[in-house]
């Protein structure tokens, strides 16, 4: 889960700082995925959207999220409490491997990449932003320590069991809540591991199901 989760911590690190809508909502690096993508099902009607993709060093896109709802907002006059919103991360299921540059082994990834993803993602767009500037990093650092600690430890405590269709298909997922939202974990099949974060839409309804056209999220 290492690789994953420093990908994740640049992903993080990213949305903290802005970043640009033509980065984040670019559909090529989708496009060049080996893996199907997932999202809400066909009874979610509102707005899709495209967040970003990661990739290891080798350029081979890893892991991607898609968004639904209203996108949300770290601005200051923003109420966080009113933004409803789920995204959904699909993970590549990948075997332990030799790093692209022969100097390392890269760790398999597992639903905790996933549920490791979805936590710190979940941070990205709900962490505290009339904290002092200096104390952010501080805060995001302990948090995402947190996050990294909790998906290490999906039959701990602080998850529950929550099963919700997969594909029409009854399929459990690691599930937990917190004061900024919720965050859920699992697996889809052989191919993809699934995590989702979300604020304001309850994760006891929802669906998700392969993604037919990722274009449709690109508006």
């Amino acid at each position: 889960m290492e690789t994953t989760g420093r990908l994740g911590e640049r992903g993080v690190a990213a949305a903290a700082q802005g970043m640009p809508a033509d980065a984040r909502r670019s559909v090529d690096g989708y496009l060049m995925a080996g893996f199907p993508w997932y999202g809400l099902d066909e009874a979610f009607t509102g707005p899709r959207w495209l967040m970003q993709v990661g990739a290891a060093a080798d350029g081979i896109v890893e892991y991607g999220s898609t968004g639904h709802g209203e996108e949300p907002s770290l601005r200051v006059e923003t109420d966080m409490d009113q933004q409803r919103f789920t995204v959904v991360v699909t993970v590549a299921s990948r075997p332990g491997r030799d790093s692209a540059d022969g100097t390392g082994k890269l760790e398999a990834t597992s639903v905790s990449s996933a549920a490791w993803l979805a936590g710190s993602g979940l941070l990205s767009c709900t962490w505290p932003t009339r904290m002092e500037r200096a104390l952010r990093q501080d805060w995001l650092d302990q948090q995402t320590a947190i996050a990294w600690e909790l998906a290490d430890d999906l039959e701990g405590e602080s998850w529950s069991q929550l099963s919700l269709p997969v594909d029409g298909v009854p399929t459990g997922f690691h599930y937990r809540e917190s004061e900024y939202g919720w965050v859920l974990a699992g697996t889809a099949g052989e191919d993809v591991h699934i995590g989702a974060y979300g604020r304001g839409m309850s994760a006891y309804g929802l669906g998700f199901a392969v993604v037919k056209d990722i274009t449709r999220y690109d508006s």
